[in-house]
Order: structure tokens, then C-alpha cells, then sequence
């Protein structure tokens, strides 16, 4: 009994364990269901930007003034004044400073005097030299009385009708007036010449006196240009050196409008401006005058100041491989001081029909560019683009795209290749950055020169011949007077 009841469990399990088995084979060999579809991926997409523009290369540059000044003293002597606002606007012709000048004016009082000399010099000259006349006409009435008489004194001679003794003595009185007559020529040609010596004379007299007034003048350092002025580099009761190469310098003066801004292209940019002008899609910046626009630093994406190339240099810089240009910019508001940075933008290429996309749609694969371009069922697709530099905000698309194309925005790292999108259209739209879009030349009538130094100053600008600080300066002929006196008009002693 008990051997028929294990056999019957024994065998219960094995069915049970066979069913298990086959279960298990059963399971393993059948599919698994497929996975449920992937729902569109929502992202922002539009159409490129397609618009005439022109490519706007941009350089770092300075700004650096078109007059600099060392303000020098051309004479020597102690300073006696100063009449500038440091810091402030001076124009043409401001006095600047003041040399002590009585020593000057006693020179000018000197020469003066020497002048009056040498013209009572001139004038007895031109006395002697009258009477000297007088004397030749006497002499020259004696000699032709004493010719005459000779002359008659030889005819009764040879008729025997005068003594010999008598011919002798007219022959000798003739012989006398002959020597007078040329002592009295000498004389006058003596007092020609004293009048000729007396007469230059006098005019190196002036000439000295001229120097002296001008050494007078030079006492008064006035401003040569129109501009800012600088610190004083020399304070009242100093000596100044002046009239040499190393003159004292009083201060400095930069002019400020029109005013320069100087930039180095790369030698690869200079070649493409070559081949630019070479296929006539752009001026010859040599030529002709390109428009140039510059901000400075805290003007960002924004190029208010508008100019003109002025300037190229004939040789590449052999250290650095640059190329040296030079652009003139107005400044009649004096926004623009010497020594700052700029952004200068002049034009790269002519007008043409670009193709424009934001940044954030460009995705990079290694070396590749592309974007995703969305096809008519929703899927996308990878397209490979050239790309150019930034115009208004905006990527140049030069290569890979039509214009017409729906490509992805925003959401490029939720998507791959045929990835089923939903899109939200939006409007790609370019920044306002004040640069046209066109590069002709600028107009011959619309070029800047030199600095305007007669032109007026700009609203609240310094001028320091209104200064109310400034004192009036005593004139050439006053110092003089004083001179002459030994007193000046305070009645102290000189």
C-alpha cells in the first residue's frame, strides 16, 4: 500500500514538473508586443529670412585726434600768467599764457631808438650827399672857365700874342681844375655810398626792431588749434625755455572735430577687399571714399558715428600681417574723445540677396553645420549649410538652403533624423542696428577735412576768452612807457 502511494506521487510531480517546463518553453519562444507609437515632437520652426543686405565687417579701432599740439614757449623768460581752464575747449588764437615781457619791451624800446638813429643817419647822408652835388656843379662851372681859358691862351700862344709865362700858368690853372673836378666826383661817389651804408643801415635797424616786436609777441603763448587743452605743465614764476627743440611744453591741445580712427585688417580680409575691387563688386577704398560706421564700447550692436575711409596704408605691417586704415568721423557734439576703443564696421561685400537664420537653429556635427528642415508629413531631415559671418542679429546662410524651407528653431535636442515633429510657426526678424543696405561711396560734397577750427563751439562748451577769471594783459606800449620812466604806473621802480 504504501509503495502504490509514493509511485502515484511521484508521478503527479513529474506531470506537474513536465507542465511547468512546457510552460516555460511555451513563453520564451512567443513575440512581445509591439511598443505603443511615439507621439510628434512639438517644436518652434520657420522659414529662413530671405533679404537684400550687405555683409558689414567689424574691426577694433581707436580713436586718436588729427592735430596734437605740444604748446611751447618760443621765447624764454619766467612765467608770468596763465589764462586756460584746464581740461576745457579752447579755439584758434586764445591766450594761453603769458612770458614776463618787460625785458622784451626794453629790447623793443632799444631797437626803436636805434631805428631813429639810423634814420638821422640816412638823412644827413642825403644832406652830404646834396651839398657834395653842389660842390661838383662849382667845381665842374671852374674847370670849364679854366678849359676855355687854356684853350685861348694856346691859339694867342702859337700867334705869339701872350707871354709864355702867362700860357703856363692857365695851363696849370687848367690842369688844377681837371684834378678838383675828379676829387669833387670821388667825393660825391663817397657820399653816395655813406647814403647807401646809412640806408641799409636803417633797414637792419627795422629789421631788428621787427624781431624785437615779435619776441614781444611771442611773450603772448596763444592756442594754435582749436581743441581740448590739457593739464598745466608749468606753474607761474617758472623759467621757460624757449625758441629750441627742447622748449619747455606748457600743456597739449587735440583737436576734436572732425576727428580720426585708426584700425589693422588681417591680411586675409585685405586680400578679400582685393578681389573685391578687382571683380568690381566693391569701390576702390583708395579711390574713392567708403562709408565707415564706429560705436564705442557701451554702444552695443549699435554703430551711431558715420564716416568715411580717409586713409590706407602702402604696406602690410611685416610683424603683425595687418594692414593700417584710417577713417574720419564728425564730431561737432565731442561724444568722441582721443584714446577710445571702437568697433569700426566698413563694408565686406556689395548688396546682395542673403539667406538669414538665428544661431540657435544651427546645430554642429565635428567639422558639419546643418539645420533640420521639416518635410510636408512632419518628419525632418538633416541639411548640411555653409555658413557665413552675422548680419543684424542673424547667421548668413550661404550654402544648403533655398529660402523657402521650414526648418526647426527651437527644440533641436529633443529631435533626430525623420523625428515626426508638430510645429509652431514663428516669424524670424532681424536687429535694428543703424548699418544701411548699400555701400556706395560717399558723395564728394560729403567729405571730411581738416579741423574746423573757426567753427562754433559745441552747447556748454568752455570758452576761455569768456572766462571771467581771465585778467586782462598790459599792452607792448604801456610796458614801454613804463620802461622809459624807470616807473611803472603803481609808481614802483623798475
Amino acid at each position: 500500500m504504501s509503495f502504490s502511494l509514493s509511485f502515484n506521487n511521484f508521478r503527479s510531480a513529474v506531470v506537474i514538473g513536465t507542465g511547468f517546463f512546457a510552460t516555460l518553453w511555451l513563453a520564451g519562444c512567443s513575440q512581445p508586443p509591439p511598443p505603443p507609437p511615439q507621439p510628434p515632437i512639438g517644436v518652434v520652426a520657420g522659414k529662413p529670412l530671405r533679404t537684400p543686405i550687405v555683409e558689414w565687417d567689424e574691426y577694433v579701432g581707436r580713436i586718436e585726434p588729427i592735430e596734437f599740439v605740444e604748446v611751447r614757449a618760443r621765447v624764454s623768460g619766467y612765467l608770468d600768467a596763465t589764462h586756460f581752464q584746464e581740461g576745457q575747449i579752447v579755439r584758434k588764437g586764445d591766450l594761453l599764457s603769458v612770458i614776463d615781457q618787460r625785458p622784451f619791451a626794453a629790447e623793443v624800446a632799444r631797437t626803436e631808438a636805434d631805428v631813429v638813429v639810423a634814420q638821422s643817419q640816412v638823412e644827413q647822408a642825403k644832406a652830404t650827399v646834396a651839398q657834395t652835388e653842389a660842390e661838383v656843379k662849382l667845381v665842374e662851372a671852374r674847370h670849364d672857365l679854366a678849359s676855355k681859358q687854356h684853350d685861348r691862351s694856346k691859339r694867342l700862344a702859337a700867334q705869339n700874342a701872350v707871354s709864355q709865362d702867362e700860357f703856363e700858368v692857365r695851363e696849370s690853372e687848367f690842369t688844377q681844375s681837371q684834378a678838383s673836378l675828379k676829387a669833387a666826383r670821388a667825393k660825391l661817389d663817397l657820399a653816395k655810398a655813406s647814403a647807401d651804408s646809412a640806408a641799409a643801415a636803417e633797414e637792419a635797424a627795422k629789421s631788428l626792431l621787427a624781431v624785437a616786436k615779435l619776441n614781444l609777441e611771442y611773450c603772448e603763448i596763444r592756442a594754435p588749434i582749436t581743441g581740448r587743452i590739457s593739464s598745466r605743465l608749468v606753474t607761474e614764476g617758472n623759467l621757460i625755455s624757449g625758441g629750441t627743440p627742447q622748449s619747455t611744453v606748457l600743456t597739449t591741445i587735440v583737436s576734436l572735430d572732425p576727428i580720426y580712427c585708426h584700425f589693422d585688417a588681417d591680411e586675409q580680409s585685405f586680400l578679400k577687399y582685393v578681389r573685391l575691387v578687382r571683380d568690381g563688386k566693391l569701390d576702390s577704398p583708395r579711390q574713392h571714399k567708403l562709408p565707415v560706421h564706429v560705436g564705442v564700447m557701451d554702444q552695443k550692436d549699435q554703430f551711431p558715428h558715420h564716416g568715411h575711409m580717409d586713409f590706407i596704408d602702402n604696406r602690410l605691417d611685416p610683424e603683425t600681417a595687418t594692414m593700417r586704415g584710417r577713417a574720419i568721423l564728425p564730431n561737432s557734439d565731442l561724444s568722441l574723445t582721443p584714446g577710445l576703443f571702437a568697433r569700426v564696421r566698413l563694408p565686406g561685400s556689395s548688396r546682395y540677396d542673403a539667406i538669414l537664420v538665428p544661431d540657435l537653429a544651427i546645430g554642429t556635427d565635428q567639422s558639419d553645420k546643418f539645420v533640420f528642415v521639416i518635410e510636408s508629413d512632419g518628419s525632418v531631415r538633416r541639411q548640411v549649410v555653409e555658413l557665413g559671418p552675422m548680419a543684424r542679429g542673424l547667421r548668413i546662410v550661404r550654402n544648403g538652403l533655398q529660402g523657402t524651407e521650414n526648418i526647426v528653431l527651437r527644440g533641436l535636442q529633443r529631435i533626430r533624423p525623420d523625428s515626426k515633429v508638430t510645429a509652431k510657426t514663428e516669424v524670424i526678424a532681424m536687429k535694428e542696428d543703424g548699418l544701411p543696405d548699400d555701400a556706395r561711396s560717399v558723395p564728394e560734397d560729403q567729405w571730411l577735412t581738416r579741423p574746423k577750427h573757426n567753427r562754433p563751439l559745441a552747447t556748454g562748451a568752455f570758452d576761455s576768452r569768456n572766462s571771467v577769471t581771465q585778467p586782462s594783459l598790459r599792452n607792448a606800449s604801456l610796458l614801454r612807457s613804463e620802461i622809459k620812466s624807470g616807473h611803472d604806473f603803481e609808481g614802483n621802480s623798475l
